[in-house]
């Protein structure tokens, strides 16, 4: 078994007895302030997808809605392909753990699509910032008490890292960020997925102030194919997030993370709660 924090973390079994049927359990190596963090919990959710004997193709997009707390302990995950065409196959995740009388209740749930791909005419028109290289920029202090998951990440706020003073003075929601995993492991689906999430509440930049705010569902699209996430290797993905409408309890925010060679790997889009 692999002895990296992200392979502990995604280790799933499948049931002996239901196809699609998978268990595991939460990570502290990973753990939030009242429970894991969102991204490992979507990584976990692909994982369940990547292992389906049934899979076809690699996937292009994931959906993942927290509808409620994700607690410490036993979980298990649900992957269901609910339609396979010649190229997409699209897919419900439920994963659940278990309630008060000890019949599992669902937390999260989620959907994903994986495809063939097929080569074909292919451009850009998201451009990588032009940014210091990962060597020639500070790396992150460490997170808050109590926030495992900080630690699991090699961190390089170029602009817009966490305000050093809560004044409600905040001007722009804009992060740029090297990231990787502060333990070297090669660039795969799950670990893209977790990476999506890595950035944390734009409410807290555009305001300048520590609000309480949780995401309530993250869908990221996938624009790389494994080979390509392969090479990357351990290398720095360059991480771009913004905020764009913060209203009555709710925020969205974007996020595009590029490899290093300026290959845009993904994009993801969220909206998040948060609260007075």
């Amino acid at each position: 078994m692999n002895d990296h924090p992200l392979d502990r973390a995604l280790a799933l079994s499948h049931s002996d007895i239901q196809s699609g049927l998978f268990t595991g359990a939460t990570s502290p190596d990973y753990w939030n302030m009242v429970g894991p963090f969102g991204g490992t919990t979507a990584a976990l959710l692909l994982q369940a997808v990547m292992q389906h004997p049934d899979r076809l193709g690699e996937p292009i997009a994931l959906t993942v809605n927290y509808a409620a707390a994700v607690t410490e302990g036993a979980l298990q995950v649900q992957a269901v392909p609910v339609r396979t065409n010649r190229s997409t196959q699209h897919w419900t995740l439920t994963l659940s753990q278990a309630g008060e009388e000890g019949r599992p209740q669902p937390n999260t749930t989620a959907t994903a699509v994986t495809a063939l791909r097929r080569q074909t005419w292919s451009t850009t028109d998201l451009a990588m910032p032009q940014v210091p290289a990962p060597a020639d920029v500070p790396g992150m202090v460490a997170g808050p008490k109590g926030v495992a998951w900080v630690g699991q990440y090699d961190m390089r706020p170029i602009r817009g890292g966490i305000p050093r003073e809560w004044n409600d003075a905040g001007d722009h929601s804009e992060t740029l960020i090297w990231v990787r995993d502060a333990q070297p492991r090669t660039l795969d689906f799950p670990a893209l997925a977790a990476m999506s999430d890595v950035f944390y509440p734009r409410a807290w930049l555009r305001r300048a102030r520590p609000v309480p705010a949780g995401t309530v569902s993250i869908t990221t699209y996938f624009h790389a194919s494994a080979a390509e996430l392969a090479q990357v290797g351990h290398g720095h993905l360059l991480g771009r997030a913004t905020g764009q409408q913060f209203r009555n309890g709710f925020f969205d925010q974007t996020a595009q993370l590029w490899s290093e060679a300026g290959l845009l790997l993904a994009t993801s889009h969220q909206i998040v709660y948060y609260k007075e």
